[in-house]
């Protein structure tokens, strides 16, 4: 097994096709083929479902790559401390929709500038967010547990050899436009909310009640719209009167002052954590972003 074999396997499940693949690499799709059927002769695994279509990862393929996304992304590294030694520092963040996120990445940037580093910030779905620290897209990832979805969560993260830290407690608020018809009250109860949308984000394939991004996520909501980003939600909640549930911070030179965070009446309690590979130290940039984000506890609302 060679490393570029590996390189060869990763382009072919993300391009979903061998031939288009090859043309990646400057080769033939015959000689591309022919290294990919010597690798799995090699380990004895299938790695692809080849189709009329294009060529499918098996389940067995999907657990070879995990494995060599992590090698290509260590060699990377190496590559980029040993040899391209003039190469930017680079920092990753993936994050469930948070603005405070988003903030403190701001934050991190104007205190370091952009000369000597290479920033990265994915806001995305929850079982993706998981993924890249494992495959060390990003370095760090941002994740809230509850009650309900700690103990899968927390399982799913050990299986991913990666560790969790908490940030922050906070209680859950109803976000919604500041023109909403329930804008003005100090604590909204789910009663007075089930003629309005309910607004979340979609999972894709892992659209679970352990993986959603809003608290309470069980709960049966009459009406409600699952969105892909940030921006749609923020339309929505003017255009349609609808609300999400949050931690109740608030980022108004993000998001301008056209929405409040109000106290929605449940004891429900949220803990905003961040995830990293286990066994890692943290880099500078990421200890302090993560010093960036625990200020945000001093902003919880109450």
């Amino acid at each position: 097994m060679t490393l570029q074999q590996i390189r060869y396997v990763i382009a072919v499940a993300d391009c979903k096709s061998i031939n288009k693949a090859a043309k990646e690499f400057y080769l033939s799709q015959p000689a591309l083929s022919g290294a990919i059927h010597d690798l799995e002769d090699e380990i004895g695994v299938e790695l692809f479902e080849r189709t009329n279509r294009g060529a499918y990862v098996t389940s067995e393929g999907a657990e070879f790559l995990s494995y060599a996304r992590q090698i290509t992304e260590q060699y990377n590294l190496l590559e980029d401390k040993f040899i391209n030694k003039n190469k930017r520092e680079k920092f990753g963040v993936s994050t469930q929709h948070y603005t405070f996120a988003v903030q403190a990445f701001i934050d991190l940037i104007s205190s370091y500038g952009m000369d000597k580093y290479e920033f990265n910030i994915s806001e995305t779905k929850t079982a993706d967010v998981i993924n890249d620290v494992k495959n060390f897209k990003s370095e760090i990832g941002i994740l809230y547990l509850d009650d309900f979805n700690r103990s899968v969560l927390s399982k799913i993260i050990a299986e991913n050899s990666l560790v969790y830290e908490k940030l922050f407690d906070c209680n859950v608020y109803v976000y919604l436009s500041a023109t909403h018809p329930l804008a003005s009250k100090d604590v909204i109860n789910f009663m007075e909310l089930q003629d309005y949308p309910c607004l979340a984000f979609d999972q894709g394939e892992r659209n679970s009640f352990y993986f959603a991004e809003e608290v309470l996520s069980t709960y049966y909501y009459d009406r409600i719209i699952r969105v892909n980003d940030r921006g749609t939600m923020l339309n929505l909640m003017i255009g349609l009167n609808g609300y999400t549930l949050c931690s109740g911070i608030i980022c108004e030179n993000l998001n301008g002052n056209s929405y409040k965070a109000i106290k929605l009446d449940d004891k429900e309690i949220m803990s905003v954590i961040y995830i990293k590979r286990a066994g890692s130290n943290l880099s500078s940039l990421g200890s302090r972003y993560v010093e960036l984000l625990k200020k945000y506890k001093d902003n919880v609302m109450k």
